[in-house]
């Protein structure tokens, strides 16, 4: 596959980072919100990049796509985030063709998640390409990639245990309240934000805790009160948060805010206080540790939590990537025959074209001619030929670019399209 890119001058990249190398802070300089994103993809299409996909989380930000340089491909990413070429350089990676189709599996299947086996950026990727296919930059192989993709993070779900057990970011903030605070069921908790990450924590602080007392907070106080009304939690206006969190005992920050939302100045409080911070870019300043009986907790913190349900996804790993390699197989294949099928088709009308002359010839040449019969086994031979040609441009052993030149060399013809 190194060299399956769609056009001779055009690879198939993977460019980003993630928690792997990456700390909170710098991946908060690389997060992309909307308005990034769609930045990104505008410039992307001014710039005469074809197809690429962007995700951004808590833990990664990554660019799929095509371009002649993984640099084109980096420089939208510092151009539209916090983050410098610099940076980038010191904790990103760059994969190539197939290196970079294996790091999208991964990460779509959670074998690359923070937290083994959390499905959750598969969502991401579901998204994001369809934000490019409105910009009208997700091309074929793009759209089959993570069709692929999805297909391979349903059967991993399904089929094995990868997944086994309730961990994942929400879940893991919640075990480690449950760890930390006692008679939990209780205490005031105040859930700041209602995004994704907001709504899971929430269905899993009501599921675990039984605590019937938390209060939620969104800039949006429609998006609070949907999520509040499956639980039927309180809801408080956002101007309010100042004098909420004196109440708490646990409060939970999951906004997607650029910058801190929470610091020393809209703290004030007279007793223990844990905050868990969820996002990312951080949203709880860095002074609020100075504050006397405050613990702040950020996730990458909580993602170092290992238990026996960790311990049991780990064995399922090798079946996870058995998957992977079955299905990541399949769409090599398909790339593999989707790039020699114009060439194949071009031999064919060459071929077409040699037979039309000759039956023309044997017509005038022999008085009883048998033109149906002649057309058949002509046709036949024609099939036979471009399908042993096929098959050889489908073995693992083949040199397909090679193949594909000496092909168009030895008849003479050009395929409409590579």
């Amino acid at each position: 596959m190194e060299n399956n890119n769609i056009s001779k001058h055009l690879y198939f990249y993977a460019v980003g980072l993630s928690y792997k190398k990456a700390d909170a802070e710098i991946r908060g300089k690389f997060s992309l919100g909307t308005e990034g994103k769609t930045s990104l993809l505008e410039q992307a299409k001014q710039e005469g990049i074809t197809s690429l996909i962007v995700t951004s989380t808590c833990n990664r930000t990554e660019i799929y796509g095509f371009a002649e340089h993984p640099f084109q491909l980096i420089k939208l990413l510092c151009d539209n985030s916090q983050g410098t070429v610099e940076e980038f350089q010191r904790v990103a990676f760059v994969y190539k063709n197939s290196e970079a189709i294996n790091h999208i599996f991964r990460v779509g299947t959670g074998l690359d998640s923070q937290i083994l086996g959390d499905f959750e950026i598969i969502s991401q990727i579901k998204n994001s390409f369809n934000e490019s296919k409105s910009f009208g930059l997700a091309n074929a192989f793009i759209e089959r990639l993570v069709n692929s993709v999805i297909q391979a993070s349903k059967k991993v779900k399904n089929e094995t245990e990868l997944s086994s057990g309730a961990t994942s970011v929400s879940f893991a903030s919640v075990q480690y309240i449950m760890n930390n605070i006692s008679d939990v069921q209780n205490k005031n908790i105040l859930l700041f934000g209602t995004g994704k990450i907001g709504r899971n924590t929430c269905e899993n602080l009501v599921k675990h805790t039984k605590n019937d007392h938390i209060t939620l907070i969104n800039r949006t106080r429609e998006k609070a009160e949907k999520v509040a009304g499956k639980f039927n939690l309180i809801v408080k206006d956002y101007d309010v948060l100042p004098l909420e969190i004196p109440k708490a005992d646990v409060l939970v920050v999951a906004t997607g805010a650029q910058l801190p939302t929470i610091d020393k100045d809209i703290l004030t409080t007279n007793k223990p206080l844990l905050i868990l911070d969820l996002s990312i870019p951080k949203n709880v300043h860095d002074n609020v540790k100075d504050i006397q009986g405050i613990t702040v907790v950020h996730l990458d913190d909580l993602s170092k939590i290992t238990d026996s349900t960790l311990e049991n996804r780990r064995k399922h790993i090798p079946a996870a990537e058995a998957i992977i390699e079955e299905v990541m197989e399949e769409f090599i294949e398909w790339t593999t025959v989707r790039k020699f099928a114009p060439t194949i088709n071009a031999l064919k009308e060459k071929l077409n074209a040699i037979k039309d002359t000759e039956l023309n010839f044997q017509r005038k040449k022999i008085s009883n001619f048998d033109e149906e019969q002649a057309e058949i086994i002509s046709k036949r031979i024609i099939h036979k030929i471009t399908t042993h040609f096929a098959n050889h441009l489908k073995d693992r052993d083949t040199m397909v670019d090679e193949s594909i030149e000496w092909i168009e060399k030895v008849f003479q013809i050009e395929a409409s399209s590579k």
